[in-house]
């Protein structure tokens, strides 16, 4: 989705259809409310609580080449209520701190095309893929 399209009811229209999702926007943890942490659409921010309240069918991959995806707070960093797991897909890469958008660029490419196996795109190579991208 770009653009206009970049909105939360866009968003979710692709993830009904769809079991792949990459979002590279930015990544906005709430450590006081962390079922509000976001991701910034073109409309409002798609929440956490967004994302529970959902009904996608066998989500399998998601991307999240925003900054802070995996990011918990400090006084418990263990703490799993922040965006990566909160999108209950199969797998989720994400990013603990800031990314730069052109190094961002080169490590997708990258990843995507250490996804690829016998022609199709394989999410069960995500951890390989990343570690070789990056």
């Amino acid at each position: 989705l770009e653009d206009g399209n970049a909105t939360i009811e866009g968003a979710f229209d692709a993830l009904n259809r769809d079991q792949w999702l990459h979002l590279a926007c930015h990544g906005m943890p709430n450590r006081q409310q962390p079922f509000e942490s976001s991701f910034a659409m073109r409309d409002r921010p798609l929440m956490i609580k967004d994302t529970i309240r959902s009904n996608w069918q066998n989500p399998q991959f998601a991307f999240l080449t925003a900054c802070h995806t995996t990011v918990g707070d400090e006084e418990s960093p263990d703490e799993l209520i922040h965006l990566a797991p909160a999108m209950r897909f199969r797998s989720v890469r994400g990013s603990m701190w800031s990314v730069d958008d052109k190094i961002v660029q080169e490590v997708v490419s990258a990843f995507y095309e250490n996804m690829v196996d016998e022609g199709r795109l394989d999410c069960t190579r995500a951890a390989m893929a990343l570690q070789k991208a990056v």
